[in-house]
């Protein structure tokens, strides 16, 4: 097989989940960006140092590519919590179990965004990129029993923001509250001003 050939396996096997890993990094339109980029590396490296499996590899090139463009150009780029806003806004014009299937994913989303970012990375390279726990570890550059230990503390804290995320809010007030006949005077918490 020529590097020509070999390229083009890598390509046509890859890109779209390289393209997902950088877009959920840093947007499509720059995720688009930071994946030619990769493959650029790729080519120029197909002689010499592109191990098998090629996917692991090309997702740490990409995260390195991400992580030096941060530094040089200081930009917050948009995370699960903005696609959840997104997400939101269109709800309402759906019914039923959709609406209820937007907000759960809404919450969710929420509840990503409010993870730090390592933990938002190893959650999505396992859940939404599809990579074994080996894989993850390649691409975080870490040992599998490291990478297991992070996995299952990020778990664990985003089980916690979940349950925090679908608490009812103490401050809202209860269908029963809300059912009050207008002349109704309701209670007050004890030194509040009315």
């Amino acid at each position: 097989m020529t590097p020509a050939e070999r390229f083009h396996d890598i390509y046509e096997e890859c890109y779209p989940r390289v393209l997902g890993y950088a877009t959920s990094l840093v947007g499509r339109q720059v995720g688009e960006d930071i994946t030619s980029e990769t493959f650029t590396i790729a080519w120029r490296r197909i002689h010499d140092d592109v191990p098998h499996p090629t996917l692991p590899w090309l997702m740490g090139v990409t995260r390195n590519l991400v992580r030096e463009m941060r530094r040089r150009d200081a930009l917050r780029y948009l995370l699960a919590a903005q696609e959840a806003q997104r997400i939101a806004g269109g709800a309402q014009d759906h019914a039923g179990d959709v609406a209820a299937m937007v907000a759960d994913r809404h919450i969710a989303l929420q509840a990503l965004a409010g993870l730090p970012e390592s933990d938002r990375e190893l959650l999505t390279l396992i859940a939404w990129h599809g990579l074994s726990t080996k894989e993850a570890a390649h691409v975080l550059k870490c040992t599998s029993a490291a990478l297991a230990v992070r996995l299952y503390r990020a778990r664990r804290r985003l089980e916690k923001a979940l349950e925090a995320a679908q608490a009812p809010d103490p401050y809202e007030p209860s269908e029963a509250a809300s059912t009050h006949a207008a002349g109704t005077p309701r209670p007050h918490c004890e030194g509040a001003h009315a």
